[in-house]
């Protein structure tokens, strides 16, 4: 089994060659270190792999680009790679793509742009397109379409008893609500889904980047915008708040200066944009203005997120709105004069995001306005929380499954992403499909009536 092809695909033990770079993701502050690494190149290795696990009475983990991570594997525990499995059919007639588990957004982006639709992915391409759609998924075109869960025709998945299933609303109707949502890792290991497409080819989007000076005022400006409930549903927007390094590879304009990235992606008619941008711009002269029109092949450059795996201590918090008072908040946490060693980011809600999906689906906090996120280096990571108790009097007390991070990993803080008699339910459906908690390296979802610690 040691470093060659296989019926369970290639095989990697700690010491091996290979064995460092299958176990690690994106995350770097996530150090699995697993008893071995199966690294799939279908669905007939997953079966097996988890079976192998069973047998052995170890846990199991999935790792695709590791972008949400949250708790590391340890010896106890096999991490199944589905990296390899990147395959994407689209059919055009029926709108839909059938994605592989290790496929990257930008995978399934390009296997549509010919035929001019788009997936509901997320803001960087280079995220896993499954392990995103099971979290929710809250992208770009969110607002006028929705979650990402909310348009999954099916999903091929292999449960604790190394069964494979095709899991729809006919056959598994619960098990299909718990996986829209609430299914990164908990109930099994998703090979496959099968979601809708959209007739968007364009965009009119990019961001508007200003000067440390201007960032009150671009940040309440903002927030009054979006918050006004004036905006159609295609206006997807956001704000990143950060001090970008002086290094190279950094566009000269912002080079060591603290901006205010403030994100905007239109999918409505194009000559419709620019007058529903009018308040945005009349904040003052940006470093740089990058607003235009662009297929949605290039969706990744209106956010511009690194590819360059990192250390990172992420935290997400929802807010009902964002009025003066909590703008005012993330000014003295983010702003420049705070000097913060983190980026904070803002994402506007609500539109189809706020509406139940024809399919009934586990996520939670749809009345949501506004998301905040952080990330900081571990280190740095306190700070970050700071600001997070400071928006607090404007929160939900909740947070979306995708924006759980490594510090969220325990079974109080991610039962907050859900309604109370949602997560009870979520943990019947553990107890029936997973009754031994054999996918746990993950936010756990634990079987009912299994004590917490």
């Amino acid at each position: 089994m040691r470093g060659r092809t296989t019926r369970v695909g290639r095989v990697f033990h700690p010491g091996e060659d290979g064995y460092d770079a299958e176990r690690t993701g994106f995350n770097l502050a996530v150090d699995h270190r697993p008893a071995y690494v199966v690294s799939a190149a279908g669905s007939e290795d997953i079966v097996r792999a988890v079976g192998q696990a069973v047998d052995r009475g170890l846990a199991v983990g999935v790792l695709a680009t590791g972008h949400g991570a949250s708790v590391a594997a340890g010896p106890d525990a096999v991490l199944i790679a589905t990296r390899r499995m990147t395959d994407v059919t689209v059919d055009p007639g029926a709108r839909t793509a059938r994605v592989s588990a290790g496929a990257r957004w930008e995978h399934v982006i390009e296997a549509c742009a010919p035929h001019g639709l788009a997936p509901l992915s997320g803001s960087s391409p280079h995220v896993g397109a499954v392990g995103y759609t099971l979290g929710g998924g809250a992208g770009l075109l969110g607002r006028r379409y929705g979650f990402a869960a909310d348009h999954v025709h099916g999903l091929d998945l292999v449960t604790a008893d190394a069964r494979p299933r095709t899991v729809t609303a006919d056959t598994a109707p619960a098990l299909f609500w718990a996986l829209r949502g609430a299914g990164k890792g908990n109930f099994g290991v998703v090979t496959a889904m099968e979601i809708a497409l959209f007739p968007i080819a364009r965009l009119y989007g990019g961001g508007l980047y200003f000067p440390a000076q201007a960032c009150a005022d671009a940040l309440h400006a903002w927030a009054a915008w979006a918050g006004s409930g004036d905006l159609p549903d295609e206006m997807a927007s956001s704000v990143l708040l950060m001090t970008y390094p002086d290094v190279p590879g950094v566009p000269a304009p912002l080079r060591g200066r603290h901006v205010t990235h403030v994100r905007v992606a239109w999918s409505g008619p194009p000559a419709e944009a620019e007058p529903l941008l009018a308040p945005l711009r009349a904040v003052g002269h940006p470093l740089l203005d990058t607003i235009s029109e662009l297929p949605y092949r290039e969706v990744g450059s209106i956010h511009h997120e690194p590819t360059e795996a990192a250390a990172a201590q992420d935290r997400g918090s929802l807010l009902t709105g964002l009025p003066p008072a909590a703008v005012d908040a993330v000014l003295a946490g983010a702003g420049p004069a705070a000097r913060a060693p983190f980026v904070a980011e803002l994402r506007h809600f609500g539109g189809a995001y706020a509406r139940p999906p024809r399919v009934p689906n586990a996520v939670g906090h749809r009345s949501a306005g506004f998301s905040l996120y952080t990330g900081a280096a571990p280190a740095a990571g306190a700070a970050a929380d700071a600001l997070h108790e400071a928006v607090r009097p404007w929160g939900t007390g909740g947070a979306f499954v995708n924006f759980l991070g490594v510090g969220d990993a325990e079974a109080a803080r991610l039962s907050t992403a859900f309604a109370p008699e949602d997560y009870a339910r979520l943990t019947e459906l553990k107890r029936t499909y997973d009754p031994e908690n054999v996918f746990r390296v993950n936010h756990n979802i634990p079987p009912s009536g299994t004590p917490v610690p």
